[in-house]
């Protein structure tokens, strides 16, 4: 990240919010005593209060709800078969389809999650273009970790063009994005225009990059690398760990590149629309060039990969990788 030109930025709500919804999590009782502590580890909070540096108070919590949310849905997914996940999905998009009536007796805790979540997110009055993107993405997010359970059913091996079709959705970054319309209104044929389109598939290929270096020790430790880069590439290219975390690496700064070169054009968009949409839009490509270093910052402050080490990792640069724990 030494050369992005956006800085590290901070919510100044963070302090205040993030405990508000750790504490609204918390009440669900979802975890044990020893995975509650885990979860409270990885700091869901400050991930957003970083990505969403400008928000208002209410849309800084609602991030937070959603990143919580986020997380619980990642990590819980990533036990079930696809025929689990399809029963998960279907019960996460009815509630955010019908987020003011009460959820059915007995079922799973996380319908009532998502309930709660999106209820609030339309009190704190996120705009309708907003909401409805979010709903649209979160769709394919979830239909994508479906197929991504199926692959782990099947024990199917993608090859690295099958596995980016899967992955742009998995790594959940569409929903962001549509997050940083909380409090816009921007239209639908600007948000797909080409330009914006393909700075955000830069920027998402740009997270998930990093994502699978960071992640790649705490999966592996989980048993769980079958869905990395790292693990493709040393299959597809018959590369060492060293040399298949290199490629992932390339790939990585190819993705800033591109996304550096696309980010002038996309904000030369701004002087063809009318001055209040214009001003939005410069906002929204904000939100969309933050990502990377709100993504990379929170990677190592967090402690969802590295523990209490992840200052140390950053500034050495150096993983040990954990012994795959038995289950």
């Amino acid at each position: 990240m030494a050369r992005w030109p956006l800085p590290r930025r901070i919510s100044p709500f963070y302090e205040e919010v993030a405990p508000e919804s750790a504490e609204w999590l918390r009440s669900f009782h979802l975890f044990t005593p020893d995975g509650q502590t885990m979860f409270d580890e990885y700091n869901s909070g400050l991930l957003v209060a970083l990505a969403y540096p400008d928000s208002d108070k209410e849309y800084a919590r609602a991030a937070c709800d959603f990143m919580n949310m986020f997380f619980v849905c990642d990590d819980l997914t990533d036990e079930m078969s696809a025929s689990e996940v399809r029963t998960f999905a279907d019960m996460n998009l009815d509630a955010l389809r019908n987020p003011f009536i009460a959820r059915p007796a007995g079922e799973p805790v996380f319908g009532e999650i998502m309930r709660q979540f999106w209820a609030n997110v339309i009190r704190q009055n996120a705009t309708e273009s907003c909401q409805a993107r979010f709903i649209a993405t979160w769709t394919r997010y979830l239909a994508a970790v479906v197929e991504q359970a199926k692959d782990r059913d099947e024990g199917r091996k993608r090859r690295i063009e099958e596995h980016l079709e899967v992955r742009r959705y998995t790594i959940g970054a569409e929903p962001c994005f549509a997050f940083a319309e909380f409090r816009l209104n921007l239209p639908d044929e600007l948000v797909e225009h080409p330009l914006l389109h393909a700075l955000r598939t830069a920027v998402t290929e740009m997270i998930f990059y990093s994502n699978d270096l960071t992640s790649y020790s705490k999966e592996l430790a989980a048993g769980d690398v079958t869905h990395s880069f790292i693990t493709i590439a040393m299959r597809e290219y018959g590369l060492d760990l060293d040399g298949a975390a290199n490629w992932v690496a390339e790939q990585y700064k190819a993705q800033a590149e591109h996304a550096l070169a696309i980010w002038p054009e996309a904000l030369a968009l701004c002087a063809s629309y009318p001055k209040v949409v214009g001003e939005e839009l410069a906002v929204y490509i904000d939100h969309i060039m933050n990502w990377p270093r709100a993504n990379d910052c929170w990677s190592y402050e967090g402690g969802r990969y590295f523990g209490k080490t992840g200052l140390t990792v950053q500034k050495s640069g150096i993983v040990e990788l954990s012994p795959k724990k038995l289950k």
